[in-house]
């Protein structure tokens, strides 16, 4: 999976990463949702909208759920939640 197909969810609103979805699929078949921590839910959010309100032949082909390790600003580590959801486009 290239660069171009990987989105990756932050706080920005659902319908941007919605567009970016919809546009990363013009060009390829597959297209990966990536999140951390607060934004997991997000990336849910933007993979069910695409699927149901806009492009009804995307499928997801798996999730892969994860803990990363993070350092801290104070020089610690600490464990952090991630997914990467994706989306195939079969029709």
């Amino acid at each position: 999976m290239s660069k171009n197909n990987v989105v990756y969810v932050g706080s920005k609103p659902i319908m941007n990463y919605c567009m970016a979805v919809i546009e990363s699929l013009r060009h390829s078949d597959s297209v990966a949702l990536k999140a951390r921590g607060r934004a997991i839910s997000r990336a849910v959010d933007v993979a069910e909208v695409t699927r149901n309100r806009y492009l009804s032949g995307v499928k997801v082909e798996s999730i892969d759920i994860m803990t990363e390790e993070l350092d801290s600003h104070d020089g610690d580590t600490r464990n952090v939640s991630a997914i990467t959801i994706l989306l195939r486009n079969e029709g």
